[in-house]
């Protein structure tokens, strides 16, 4: 399988491409965001490198500018990248490494989270080679083999939320990361847990759900029970608009229906409910 690298250029993702770059299987992906005036630049750099190892290299360039939000950026972003996996069957490698947890977490915390976002980075379709080193891991391997790198000088402008978070992170000391790893280790093995359990409780065929299981579990778990219910129907929903659709479960009168977009509610009877999907 062809082992797609997203290279940004920045000391991380030159770091995870020197690590792999005898794998003869290796694409190297750079996508240009054109939100900086000298981000082609960035794009030479890569390509230079790709030749450098002997690795195939692809590229796009986006209509972003400078007023793009991080949102849209990632959206475009991957979404480049999942499509060159998809057309060189290969597998997506990024350099994510445990900085980029704790900002992750932080940041959802700030936002409003439940154990999912205290859980992140944990995509089973993305390969991060590098979430066990920390940002000092990165720069002494860039320092000892040598290695050059692009700066990317929006990381260090405070008006993003995530450089505003990673300059306060920075001050954590070794006992702090100590901790946080504990708690982040903890998080993804009770959340894998969580996940088994939904996986026992979530009806395969049945197309009808009883409304007092809804009523007796706790709305933690009746969240992720509904999560995993509307995800096999490819519905999403946020979490306030799940907490509404589990009260209609738990309290409407049968017959009544809670709507869950164009062609999707939640139909309720005396005592189970449907998710009914109109494909007409």
């Amino acid at each position: 399988m062809r082992k797609i690298l997203a290279v940004s250029g920045g000391i991380d993702s030159v770091v995870m491409l020197h690590l792999l770059r005898d794998d003869p299987n290796i694409v190297v992906a750079h996508f240009n965001h054109n939100i900086r005036c000298n981000s082609a630049e960035d794009c030479d750099f890569v390509a230079r490198l790709a030749r450098k190892y002997h690795c195939d290299f692809v590229s796009e360039d986006a209509n972003l500018n400078a007023d793009a939000s991080e949102a849209e950026a990632r959206e475009a972003r991957y979404g480049f990248l999942n499509r060159i996996c998809t057309e060189q069957h290969g597998r997506l490698y990024v350099a994510h490494h445990k900085d980029d947890i704790y900002e992750t977490i932080a940041i959802n915390i700030l936002r409003g989270t439940g154990w999912r976002g205290l859980a992140p980075l944990r995509n089973p379709n993305i390969e991060r080679p590098l979430l066990s080193w920390s940002k000092r891991d990165i720069y002494l391997y860039a320092a000892k083999n040598r290695l050059s790198f692009r700066q990317d000088q929006t990381n260090t402008e405070d008006v993003y939320l995530r450089n505003r978070v990673r300059e306060r992170l920075r001050f954590l000391n070794d006992e702090q990361r100590k901790r946080l790893d504990y708690l982040y280790q903890r998080q993804c093995e009770t959340g894998a847990e969580i996940n088994q359990i939904i996986g026992t409780l979530t009806p395969n065929e049945e197309k009808y759900i009883s409304r007092e299981l809804f009523r007796k579990i706790d709305e933690e778990v009746a969240i992720e029970l509904l999560r995993e219910l509307l995800r096999k129907r490819s519905i999403s929903q946020t979490r306030p608009q799940m907490s509404r659709i589990i009260d209609a479960i738990r309290t409407y009168q049968a017959g009544k229906q809670f709507p869950l977009g164009k062609n999707a509610c939640v139909k309720v009877t005396k005592y189970h409910f449907l998710i009914k999907i109109d494909n007409t």
